[in-house]
């Protein structure tokens, strides 16, 4: 078989710029015939020998097994706990089709692609195919050729895609709901396109329907049954739980130089950074092409052509860090995204936890990094007043302005929103080094009677009208407009708090407000005095409090991190292994066209390395190796091992 034509059975020659290509899978004879025979395959033999992986994640046997049952399910699985999975095994052993409703074109494009590298027969219907393509991948669809077909939910809703499915030749077994959230509009990206799926689903009486997504709490998975009309669901929660992800929080002091900080010591690896505003994310996107790192921006302001080049460029590791507004991510599959950063506090724990979730989602260990401040609070109160329902937006946001300034582990935190407890049999106790909080250990009680002296008696003399930073900019003895104009340079505390950093002083203002001596308003975040607090500035009382000043440098827990991302039987052989696989996964994606994950995930490589396969059946041992990518590329993985063991 010529690479000409293996590339347009495979799926694999497209164009993603001008987003023309149907994607088909092997050739559609072949195939057919083999999905037939997996009719008859258990759903473990389907796991091992098309996807490569030895055992299910959580949840997903029992989802599989309900929809191979024909019964209506909701499962809510966190981001990279494989919930594709659910519904691709079902369908190459169930007979007929299953139609998978996908928010976003880019998405569809993307499982396809995948889906195509391990043989399965799968098209998208959508807006970016020529007439032409269309219509093929119509004609497939009736011959019983194609096994997955990916609509949007715009899609699923013309009469021309309902009349194909109702077809008398054409059997849907299956209807899946990828991002279900969306139909909820307690969810956090309500989209009304989708409430038009239960009216639609009524003409398929006999297919069972799959509703899938990462984040979801009591309210919204009761909103998902009630708007898709659901019969007896099995309603399947996984946990919450992200152990690989670590979860760090900081106030804003200089966000810049903080972020400098973190990126220096995480060079070379992927990661997103959000922001809140597109403009916040241009000038951030400059400032770090300034530092000559390798970024580009994402948001709803670009030109299609724009967005779709910036993406294509992050996922196929052209460039290594993407700076984008929540319009970026969803269903990004990208698994080595090593880090997540939010630039500014996101709107909810909903929102927050979705995006973090797209670092690590090859389970190796990632990290997120929040940095917040009273500013960003302003910022997203005045996008409220474009919303239909601004309590409920706020009391969304206060979840997370709670989770940012708590001072208990923020792993537990996330879990308590979503309905778990640590030590419920559902997950573990925490770990000691899965959060911030959790990694500097039980505070000792330290003398602070002169710093926090000095902090209350600056807040008094600016009449308590002012936030932390104000406050901690007199201290440091800033020059800034504001202060001057004041005049508060002139007072008796200008200037006298050098002793400590910024960042400390924000830690000893965090301090006081949870120990009762400050009270923070809601709305400005303005400090003042509490009665307790005025009295013992006022008896010159001793003051000990659980602070932490000076804490650990991020370069020290990225390289422990990075440590971490190798096995421990990792030797210098094993490391030039895959450093040769990674060279050859980059040109043979480039020659697919297609990113660098698709032809093999970083786990892959590692236990390749690990493991040194000198045979086929060595290689279907490997973690995400299966039939099919074994007997594509299984010999220029064992001629790199050989060649690496000289």
């Amino acid at each position: 078989m010529d690479e000409v034509r293996y590339n347009w059975l495979m799926g694999t020659a497209r164009d993603l710029s001008k987003q023309q290509s149907l994607l088909f899978c092997d050739s559609i004879s072949d195939i057919a015939a083999k999905q037939t025979a997996e009719n008859s395959k258990t759903p473990e033999q389907v796991l091992k020998t098309v996807f490569g992986y030895d055992s299910f994640r959580p949840l997903q046997r029992e989802v599989i097994q309900n929809v191979l049952d024909g019964r209506d399910t909701l499962a809510v699985m966190p981001t990279g706990g494989g919930k594709s999975l659910c519904y691709e095994i079902p369908a190459l052993i169930l007979k007929g089709i299953t139609v998978v409703v996908s928010p976003l074109i880019a998405l569809m494009q993307d499982q396809v692609t995948q889906l195509g590298t391990f043989g399965i027969a799968a098209a998208f219907l959508n807006s970016s195919l020529e007439w032409e393509a269309y219509q093929r991948a119509c004609e497939e669809v009736r011959q019983g050729k194609i096994k997955l077909l990916y609509v949007s939910p715009e899609g699923l809703n013309t009469e021309r895609v309902q009349n194909l499915l109702r077809e008398e030749r054409v059997t849907v077994s299956c209807i899946t709901i990828d991002e279900a959230h969306c139909i909820s509009e307690w969810g956090h990206d309500f989209r009304p396109d989708y409430m038009e799926i239960a009216a639609i689903r009524k003409q398929f009486p006999k297919a069972s329907c799959l509703a899938l997504t990462a984040t979801a709490t009591k309210q919204v998975r009761d909103d998902i049954i009630k708007q898709l009309n659901l019969e007896q669901p099995a309603v399947l929660v996984a946990s919450f739980d992200r152990h690989n992800l670590y979860l760090d929080v900081k106030q804003k002091s200089n966000s810049l130089s903080q972020l400098s900080s973190f990126l220096d010591a995480h060079e070379e690896e992927s990661g997103i950074i959000y922001c809140l505003s597109r403009r916040q994310v241009d000038e951030l996107t400059q400032l770090l092409q300034q530092k000559h790192l390798s970024v580009t921006n994402y948001h709803a302001g670009l030109s299609d052509e724009e967005r779709a080049k910036h993406q294509q460029d992050f996922i196929t590791d052209k460039i290594r860090i993407m700076v984008a507004t929540v319009a970026f991510g969803m269903g990004i599959n990208k698994p080595d995204v090593r880090f997540v950063i939010h630039y500014d506090m996101p709107k909810s724990i909903e929102q927050y936890y979705q995006e973090i979730g797209r670092a690590g989602r090859d389970g190796l260990p990632a990290y997120a990094l929040l940095l917040y401040s009273l500013g960003d609070l302003y910022k997203i109160r005045h996008f409220f007043a474009e919303k239909d329902d601004p309590e409920k937006a706020e009391k969304l946001l206060q979840g997370m302005i709670h989770y940012a300034g708590s001072h208990s582990c923020r792993r537990k935190q996330l879990l308590s929103y979503f309905g778990e407890q640590a030590g419920s049999g559902i997950i573990s106790a925490s770990p000691s080094d899965c959060c911030d909080i959790c990694s500097r250990g039980p505070l000792e009680s330290k003398d602070v009677t002169i710093p926090v002296q000095k902090f209350l008696s600056c807040i008094l003399r600016t009449r308590e009208r002012y936030g932390a930073t104000y406050i901690i900019d007199i201290l440091l003895g800033s020059k800034s407009k504001r202060i001057l104009e004041n005049g508060h340079d002139s007072l008796s505390t200008y200037g006298i708090g050098t002793e400590l950093s910024r960042d400390d002083w924000f830690e000893l203002s965090n301090s006081l407000i949870d120990e009762g001596y400050l009270k923070k308003s809601e709305e400005y975040g303005v400090l003042f005095l509490s009665d307790h607090g005025r009295q013992m500035l006022m008896e010159r009382q001793k003051i000990l409090l659980p602070v932490e000043f000076k804490g650990k440098k991020l370069r020290k827990k990225a390289e422990a991190k990075k440590a971490a991302l190798r096995p421990s039987n990792m030797d210098s052989q094993a490391e030039q292994i895959v450093s040769n696989l990674k060279d050859w996964r980059r040109k043979t994606a480039e020659e697919m066209n297609v990113p660098p994950y698709v032809v093999f995930g970083d786990k892959t490589l590692l236990d390749i390395a690990s493991r040194k396969p000198h045979s086929r059946i060595d290689l279907l041992n490997c973690y995400g190796i299966g039939e099919m990518k074994a007997e594509r590329f299984g010999s220029a993985i064992l001629r790199i091992v050989e060649g690496s063991e000289r």
